[in-house]
């Protein structure tokens, strides 16, 4: 993680019509993060896996919103999101490193994506043959 210090989120804000978490730190830190993006990277073992090697590529969430925000302590929320998905607990340090380092996740994720013929689009799916 890239976050020597641990912070707090002090304010999440949800944009429905843009599917865009707002999130202040602590330290008056602002960051954006799509559901998409949320989705994608959630916390839970159905995307991550129980340990190395076992993560599941997570393809067709480019609609995906959030339903729902739920506080888990003063550590952490629990996020649902309109595909059921809800299983994640995104600890304060996991949002701040998530934040920090989007563009950096993202890039990846797309390679990824890519490299198994996979979509962001739910409605798409991309076929390699050769004739």
């Amino acid at each position: 993680m890239s976050t020597a210090k641990e912070h707090r989120v002090t304010q999440l804000h949800y944009s429905r019509s843009r599917r865009l978490l707002q999130l202040t730190f602590d330290d008056d830190a602002e960051f954006a993060l799509s559901a998409e993006f949320l989705r994608v990277f959630s916390p839970s073992a159905e995307v991550r896996g129980h340990g190395p090697g076992q993560e599941t590529l997570q393809a067709g969430k480019s609609s995906v919103g959030i339903t729902r925000i739920d506080p888990v302590g003063h550590y952490a929320a629990q996020i649902t999101f309109d595909d059921g998905h809800d299983s994640g607990l995104y600890s304060w340090r996991y949002l701040r490193d998530l934040a920090e380092r989007q563009d950096h996740y993202w890039q990846i994720y797309l390679k990824k994506l890519a490299a198994e013929g996979k979509s962001r689009d739910p409605e798409l799916q991309v076929l390699h043959f050769e004739p």
